[in-house]
């Protein structure tokens, strides 16, 4: 596949995607980023794990890493106890907020956030660019994956899951819209746009599996509420109506909480490439 041919497949399933939650889903911006933001904090001092121990591996002390779409500082602030500097950019203004305030709490002086579109940001760069659970919204990808090159002094680094995050509600979409649902791209993807780019990446599957931030529901209430948020339907009674009696098909109940049975196992992949 040539690299017109790959952007160009890459593009229709991005805008496939995009075609069909603006049909069936409720709108989603950055004024819904910024309502959720609080939602994607973590301990940034937290013991790392397998998967986040080996991003870390790929840090020097003395780096200035760039975590483009870096939100909250899930990923980033951690990574910050291993590098020189971190900087965010993301566009939105609720997600810089709780970065910065995050930092702060956790006494993290080497962070700072850019709010700033990655495409539309200037004057940024670093010795490591990482991004994580973006590529998969980017139509124009070629252009994007370009700019993450030509900012990255020694390293780029692609984060995303061998099941993105998106699809993992694919069969919970189904019962809610009564129809499949158009998967975004991931690695299956990715990789050859980025061969096709001339880009030999080394492909990294991690160890942990993918887990849900926040608490599951206790309640049957609580279970429907949880599955009509990961849908985000315009119509939410036709989707209730479609969801409710399906409720025991779609989670498990262990005793105490009701785990959702819908979502596929999931791995990290890290793709990087030195520049």
């Amino acid at each position: 596949m040539n690299h017109d041919a790959a952007a160009a497949a890459y593009r229709a399933k991005v805008e496939a995607v995009q075609a069909q939650q603006a049909r069936l889903a409720a709108p989603f911006g950055l004024a819904t980023w910024d309502r959720v933001a609080a939602m994607f904090r973590q301990d940034p001092l937290r013991k790392l794990d397998r998967n986040l121990s080996a991003l870390a591996e790929l840090v020097e002390p003395g780096d200035v890493v760039l975590d483009v779409g870096g939100g909250s500082g899930r990923i980033g602030l951690p990574l910050a106890l291993h590098a020189r500097e971190i900087v965010n950019v993301e566009p939105s203004p609720g997600m810089c907020a709780q970065f910065v305030e995050c930092a702060k709490e956790a006494g993290i002086t080497n962070a700072r956030a850019v709010q700033a579109d990655w495409m539309d940001a200037t004057g940024v760069s670093g010795d490591v660019v990482l991004v994580a659970n973006v590529t998969y919204f980017v139509a124009d990808i070629v252009p994007f994956v370009e700019k993450l090159a030509a900012a990255a002094r020694r390293r780029v680094v692609i984060s995303v899951w061998s099941v993105p995050p998106p699809n993992q509600a694919a069969k919970l979409f189904e019962a809610a819209f009564g129809e499949p649902q158009v998967l975004v791209p991931g690695h299956e993807d990715l990789l050859p746009l980025l061969w096709a780019m001339d880009i030999l990446a080394d492909v990294r599957v991690l160890p942990e599996p993918f887990g849900f931030l926040g608490q599951l529901p206790t309640t049957r209430e609580e279970a429907l509420t949880f599955a009509l948020q990961q849908v985000r339907a315009q119509d939410q009674a036709a989707a209730s109506a479609r969801l409710a009696p399906r409720l025991d098909d779609l989670f498990a109940h262990d005793g105490t909480k009701f785990v959702p049975t819908w979502r596929p196992p999931a791995r990290e992949i890290l793709i990087t490439w030195q520049t």
